[in-house]
């Protein structure tokens, strides 16, 4: 997919990162937004790192290619866009904006983050969500369109993952297992079967309320605006609710 720049906004820039090594890469980035830009198109991403890290301009990033580790590591506020898939930790400590994946995403997707959203197509790798937070009144969210590998919310502390479960067959039930071990904040929504094995300890289910519906039916249908497909019909499905049991779970092992 050839991704074109605005070409009404005279801050619309395009970049060839064929063969660039990401820190020249991301120091192209730096200067073009030092210099007003607020639209970068990257061509022919390869596993270039960090991309958009630390950017809090309000500016939108179209990447073309699978960007490496780290996309989007301490960014707050811009929007980046990946017309592809991405690799390990996309939205490290992402404080605020949002990240757009059409394709899969690697291991720790969202790790720490604490603030926008995160919106995958596809599946995700292992410990997606892990140490989420909120941070005053952000709340941060993740939506899985697909399926994911063990330890989703691994010891989430704040915020939203709501996975959808899209690309499971009819009847197929999720196959990771170790989901919210540790968990000791936000909540979790699943839109398939599981099992109570396939939790951590430190987690219990339940139906969801209306607050959660509110919660769940807004971040469907931000992910049918990107990606397409009937809001309604997925909502249809029966969704389960996973949440802490405790705030200190592990507070018997430090208390004397």
């Amino acid at each position: 997919m050839t991704i074109q720049p605005d070409t009404t906004q005279l801050d619309s820039l395009e970049i060839d990162a064929r063969g660039l090594y990401y820190r020249d890469l991301n120091a192209r980035i730096r200067e073009k937004v030092a210099g007003g830009c607020r639209h970068l198109v990257l061509h022919h991403v390869c596993g270039q790192r960090y991309i958009g890290t630390g950017l809090r301009e309000p500016l939108r990033i179209d990447i073309e290619g699978t960007p490496g580790n780290d996309l989007g590591a301490f960014m707050d506020g811009p929007t980046v866009i990946v017309h592809g898939n991405a690799q390990d930790a996309c939205g490290n400590t992402l404080g605020g904006g949002e990240m757009v994946v059409y394709g899969r995403a690697g291991d720790t997707t969202g790790y720490s983050m604490r603030g926008g959203e995160i919106l995958i197509q596809g599946d995700v790798g292992y410990r997606a969500g892990i140490h989420m937070k909120e941070c005053g009144d952000r709340r941060p969210a993740i939506v899985i369109g697909g399926a994911c590998q063990p330890f989703l919310g691994e010891y989430m502390a704040g915020g939203i993952i709501l996975l959808l479960g899209l690309s499971l067959r009819p009847g197929e039930r999720l196959q990771a297992n170790f989901i919210g071990t540790g968990m000791h904040g936000g909540v979790i929504y699943l839109r398939c079967p599981v099992e109570p094995w396939q939790l951590g300890a430190e987690c219990g289910t339940s139906e969801l309320n209306e607050q959660d519906w509110r919660q769940v039916r807004r971040l469907v249908q931000r992910y049918t605006h990107y990606f397409g497909g009937d809001a309604e019909e997925i909502l249809q499905a029966p969704f389960t609710k996973v949440f802490p049991l405790s705030r200190r779970p592990y507070g018997n092992l430090y208390a004397y």
